[in-house]
């Protein structure tokens, strides 16, 4: 049988790239809803149930998965990343969020969120000792202070509880992503984040059964609706297209999706959350947005490819 031509093989690694962008889109699209979701989930549901149930149904759901893969467990050496990225991802982000979304509207979260590829590039450069050019501190730094001073002028003068809590979801999720990131070289991205829940369940399943709401029945369908999207879609499945788009298109060109996701967000909280998107907002967003790409340009171009 004759090999493929130099036309065909191109033909397909272009393909290969496209759908890469094209998952990499729909997991960005996943993400974006979560700041929504959210909002409404917590409007009838406690912060901390919510975050129990969501990483609870997760958890279940990807352990039967693994179950059904028969997947192995991680290597010892690879447990503590393992459980670092469990404990951020799982846990602290998801509260932290859920928290600041009883305090301040989704699309003031998404321009705060909106710095979260600077906070999730600049743990990774700590912990795998890149040496990024100048630029990318001097956009790192800006687009830091941006989101300082849009959370200042929303709160007149001063930031408010949620802007903390945004802050604190931010370094957390940062810390998470950067681990689950070193974590896609030895295994499969969906595999990284599925254990991370499994790994969370001695904690989630008990904490859903403690802190399940005690009016369950008179919450409307629209908070469940909500909370199944975030336990599913956000915590899971989203990462799913994401990884898998990062490794068919390459991280650095469906990495530049996650620019989009802010605008995702200020859209699905005008349909859904019935919120004005101002100006202010618009603007602000795209100059954080400008920031990320100056940073992720300037990146060190090193950076290893992660698994499917």
């Amino acid at each position: 049988m004759s090999s493929p031509s130099l036309s065909q093989q191109s033909s397909h690694a272009l393909s290969r790239e496209r759908l890469g962008l094209a998952l990499g889109f729909v997991g960005m699209a996943i993400f974006g809803g979560t700041l929504p979701a959210t909002r409404i989930a917590v409007s009838a549901i406690d912060p901390l149930a919510l975050t129990a149930l969501r990483t609870a149904i997760a958890g279940v759901a990807s352990l039967a998965l693994l179950i059904v893969l028969r997947r192995q467990f991680p290597p010892r050496r690879l447990r503590l990343q393992l459980a670092v990225a469990s404990l951020c991802v799982s846990i602290l982000f998801p509260f932290l969020m859920a928290v600041s979304m009883t305090a301040v509207d989704a699309s003031h979260g998404g321009v705060v969120m909106g710095a979260l590829p600077i906070a999730t590039a600049f743990v990774a450069v700590l912990i795998t000792h890149e040496r990024p050019r100048p630029l990318f501190w001097i956009a790192s730094i800006a687009g830091a202070a941006l989101v300082v001073a849009f959370a200042l002028r929303q709160g007149g003068g001063s930031l408010s509880s949620g802007d903390l809590l945004l802050f604190a979801a931010v370094a957390a999720s940062a810390v998470g992503y950067a681990f689950s990131g070193r974590l896609t070289i030895e295994m499969p991205g969906w595999e990284v984040i599925s254990w991370a829940l499994v790994i969370a369940l001695p904690i989630s399943l008990p904490a859903a059964a403690l802190f399940m709401p005690g009016h369950a029945s008179a919450i409307a369908p629209g908070p469940w609706l909500a909370l199944l999207y975030v336990a599913l879609f956000s915590q899971w499945i989203g990462f799913f297209a994401w990884n898998a788009g990062l490794a068919m298109g390459g991280i650095a060109r469906v990495s530049q999706m996650q620019l989009l996701q802010p605008f995702v967000t200020f859209t699905l909280a005008a349909l859904f959350n019935g919120e004005t998107i101002t100006p202010q907002i618009v603007l602000f967003a795209a100059a954080v947005v400008a920031t990320v790409a100056i940073s992720t340009w300037t990146r060190s171009p090193n950076a290893p490819r992660p698994r499917r």
